[in-house]
């Protein structure tokens, strides 16, 4: 039951956190269907892809789409799942996914994660490889030709095309897991801007009969044909991948005899290729005869980026005036031809444009992913599932819209964002996808109650500020009271950490009694011991043998001491630590002169756990959705035979990353929860591992036990459902049960995710505080789910349905009491990086506006009209 209760509240706006803009997107392709078929007709929706976001800081995220597989509508849209820390400083130009084995994935599949391969460029002269599993840099290899400016994969995912500063186009084979050099094509005088493949050509071009045994998936199937590139001299040229020659140049328009920079290329299945350049024209060409079929002044200023839906039927271009505009083909109906030169009645009309962003729009991508594949091969997908334009630039968030044609109205189209009934790209609703300030959707914030100490970290460092209590009221003489007098400002900063790190920091927390902080990278974590002043000021001490106590329990090649998570013990005597590469859980003890590690766990590495008499099967690398099983331990001879099948192929170690750490108010239990959606509960009084909870679909954002109930674990998911767990029982509750199956469609359909789970002093038992990035939700675990604040709006003249009984509660009179209505919404703060009870019916909330960050931005592109001067 959610009772009316008064808290104090700080509203936190000095913090001094600013995201990153977004400068790359990159969806991953859908592998080429065999040349030997026809038209390829994908019958069924494709699920959803993972999205590759990278940011201006050089990190780069890992975003997994929340819908089930049943369900073709996600409210939550995309949530980050794994945060790939750049190096320091560096920034991200180029994004690029490949298929690390594209003859095994079906034509019409949805890649997984683990069948992908991630390449990115970051201004310099390397192109680097990531390990996405580790979430570390792979492999590099340099360009031979400067700085690489773009870099485009082919079709068939086998050759990876990067465009230098010294003008020339260089393959790179990435064919077999390789990355090696092929060769270089023709240099030419000037700066490579932007790449893309011509559409591939079957290998066999004869007429004859192709022998019966011609396996259909031959490595051989497609050959690629040529490749477009924009240039910094004013013009588009095509190379003939064959002999390494430029073909045709095609001159786009000079202004004052200045240079045109096409920042921008795309080509269709026909043949056609699309250019977008610093005038603001986005150019059709002919790639036949190198002439130009038709020139739209789309927008003000530069053209940036420009993605191709998945049937090559509409252009959506956008750059510096933060529009984006769509381009779609329509058939003509004139049987004349009005040039010699036209190949077809298919014309270019510009249909939309739509301003989206405050500032400059850096990248574009679409789901599902275009190949250029000839008319004769061409994808045709299903009508009824809008495809999902995704944008980002300098106003640091990534929006997603629905973006069906026109055309598709002839049936019924679903929104997979769920923002309105309609689909089409003109009258949908974008959703805009909230920052987040730490890594995997985490918060970077972290607080101290009992010093009442905020830390925040940032790229390279981390700032601590204090929070003023709140003065007690004071009566007039009429005995009214009088408000007290404010503090000034009511915070005040305390200590800035500038540190040096390798990559950008992943990871801090401080103890309760801010008298420890710790602070990590993916490679190295430091520990800091506050001394307090006579002043009252904190006096940072690193204590510098840290990384030599963690080295003996964490071998890992390369070698590294840094954590992906951190959490204290109340009673800040002891620290746990989440290996970054190695997912190890350390369990430090700091009550002693000198910090030590008591126990090391491996369970976030093993594939199958055995408790008792269960074994506990961890899920395959492509199976994301299925829960773990639980099998019963054979005994006897069957035990033998197993025990031996596991001796002759033992199994590897699983490599994840833990996201969330918490401990219990009582120091008593700790949980863990990683990226594999496995969460492990340890007892910490023992120092013994304790169980392990069943996988969940979708990822945990939320972990936190109870304050009032220390074994009770409440657990929040990606796509806003709850689950709440009894660690000491080994059970779910009763009432855990039917509130994970009640929950109201308006909560688990908010479409910002949740994000923390906070609780309020013990004395409040089950009364829990939800929140997002633009919504705070109070909830009475135990009380159920009743109608009311959450429900549809009643019919006008509807009666009002009767409240609920609490279980056998009366007044003072005996009279029985209704149960009030739960979920309480509060939607008064935005953009929230932070919630959490400071005291007793005293709230912390850190908010981040996005007026304030733009404020610091670049004055965005302006051009006046009507006369203005």
């Amino acid at each position: 039951m959610v009772e009316a209760k008064t808290l104090s509240v700080h509203r936190c706006r000095f913090v001094d956190f600013t995201p990153a803009g977004v400068t790359a997107l990159a969806f991953p392709p859908l592998a080429l269907p065999s040349p030997k078929g026809k038209k390829a007709v994908v019958r069924h929706a494709i699920k959803f892809a993972n999205l590759a976001v990278g940011r201006a800081n050089g990190n780069i995220e890992i975003c997994e789409w929340t819908g089930s597989e049943n369900d073709l509508q996600a409210p939550q849209a995309w949530v980050v799942k794994k945060t790939i820390a750049g190096p320091h400083p560096s920034k991200v130009d180029s994004l690029a996914f490949t298929l690390r084995n594209p003859y095994e994935v079906s034509p019409d599949e949805t890649p997984a994660l683990s069948d992908l391969r991630l390449f990115s460029t970051g201004g310099g002269s390397e192109l680097a490889e990531w390990d996405i599993d580790r979430a570390c840099i792979r492999r590099t290899i340099p360009s031979q030709g400067g700085s690489i400016w773009c870099i485009s994969p082919n079709p068939a995912s086998t050759m990876l095309a990067i465009g230098c500063e010294d003008g020339a186009i260089r393959l790179i084979s990435v064919e077999h897991d390789s990355l090696q050099h092929v060769r270089r094509l023709d240099r030419v005088k000037s700066r490579i801007l932007s790449l893309a493949w011509g559409p591939p050509i079957p290998k066999q071009t004869s007429s004859t009969e192709q022998s019966e045994d011609t396996d259909d998936d031959d490595d051989d199937d497609w050959k690629d044909s040529w490749v477009v590139a924009g240039c910094s001299d004013s013009s588009v040229r095509r190379w003939d991948v064959a002999t390494g020659r430029v073909g045709e140049k095609m001159g786009t328009d000079k202004v004052k005899g200045e240079r045109t920079l096409v920042w921008s290329v795309g080509v269709l299945g026909d043949g056609t290729i699309v250019s977008g350049d610093s005038l603001g024209m986005v150019k059709f060409w002919d790639s036949r005869t190198g002439t130009q079929l038709q020139s739209f002044q789309a927008h003000g200023a530069d053209v940036l980026c420009l993605t191709i839906n998945a049937e090559g039927t509409a252009v959506y271009t956008s750059g510096v005036d933060q529009k984006v505009v769509e381009f779609h083909s329509i058939k003509t109906t004139s049987t004349e031809q009005s040039s010699i030169l036209s190949r077809s009645s298919t014309r270019w009309i510009q249909s939309v444009s739509r301003r989206l962003h405050s500032h400059d729009v850096r990248a574009l991508a679409i789901w599902p992913s275009y190949s250029p594949l000839p008319p004769s091969h061409r994808r045709h997908f299903p009508l009824d599932v809008a495809p999902v334009l995704a944008s980002g630039g300098l106003d640091m968030s990534v929006i997603v819209t629905p973006a069906a044609l026109p055309t598709s109205t002839i049936t019924k189209v679903v929104n997979p964002l769920d923002t309105s009934q309609v689909a089409t790209f003109e009258d949908s609703y974008q959703r805009r996808l909230a920052y987040s300030s730490g890594p995997y959707n985490a918060s970077a914030i972290h607080l101290a109650r009992q010093a009442r100490l905020l830390l925040c970290q940032r790229d390279a460092g981390a700032s601590i500020w204090r929070i003023l209590p709140k003065q007690a009221p004071s009566y007039g003489e009429d005995g009214a009271e009088e408000p007290a007098p404010a503090a000034e400002g009511g915070w005040e900063p305390v200590i800035d950490l500038d540190l040096m790190f390798t990559t950008n920091i992943v990871a801090s927390a401080i103890s309760d009694d801010g008298e420890w902080v710790v602070v990590s990278d993916w490679y190295e974590s430091k520990l800091f011991h506050m001394e307090k002043q006579p002043n009252g000021q904190l006096k940072p001490k690193r204590i510098r043998d840290f990384a030599s106590i963690l080295e003996p329990h964490l071998p890992s090649t390369p070698a590294s001491t840094g954590a992906s998570c951190f959490v204290f013990a109340p009673d800040s005597r002891k620290l746990v630590m989440a290996s970054a590469i190695t997912s190890y859980i350390l369990v430090i003890d700091l009550a002693s002169e000198k910090p030590r590690v008591l126990r090391r766990f491996e369970h976030h590495r093993m594939q199958n756990i055995v408790l008792g008499e269960r074994v506990v099967k961890g899920r395959q690398r492509n199976q994301d959705a299925e829960d773990v099983e639980m099998q019963e331990t054979v005994e006897g001879e069957n035990a033998a035979e197993e025990e031996s099948d596991e001796d002759v192929d033992p199994p590897k170690p699983v490599i994840a990353t833990v996201t969330r750490m918490a401990v219990s108010p009582d120091g008593q239990w700790l949980a863990t929860s990683d990226d594999h959606r496995r969460t492990h509960v340890f007892n910490l009084d023992a120092v013994q591992y304790h169980c392990v909870l069943p996988s969940f679909p979708q990822l945990t954002h939320a972990l936190a036990f109870d304050r009032a109930a220390p074994s009770t674990l409440v657990l929040g998911l990606a796509d806003n459902t709850l689950q709440a767990y009894d660690v000491e029982a080994r059970a779910f509750p009763a009432w855990a049960r039917a509130l994970a199956g009640a929950l109201p469609r308006r909560f688990t359909h908010l479409h910002d995710p949740l994000l923390g789970v906070a609780f309020d002093a013990p004395a409040r038992a089950g009364s829990a505080l939800f929140w997002g990035a633009t919504w705070l939700c109070r909830v009475q675990l135990d009380a159920g789910v009743a109608h009311g604040h959450f429900d549809k709006k009643r019919r006008w003249g509807a009666p009002k349905p009767a409240p609920r009984l609490a279980s056998g509660a009366q007044d003072a009179d005996g009279a029985p009491v209704f149960q009030q209505d739960n979920f309480k919404l509060v939607t008064h703060y935005r953009p929230i990086l932070f919630a959490d009870f400071i005291g007793p019916a005293e709230l912390v909330v850190v908010e981040r506006p996005l007026v304030d960050v733009l404020a610091k931005l670049p004055p965005a592109f302006f051009k006046p009209k009507y006369g203005a001067t």
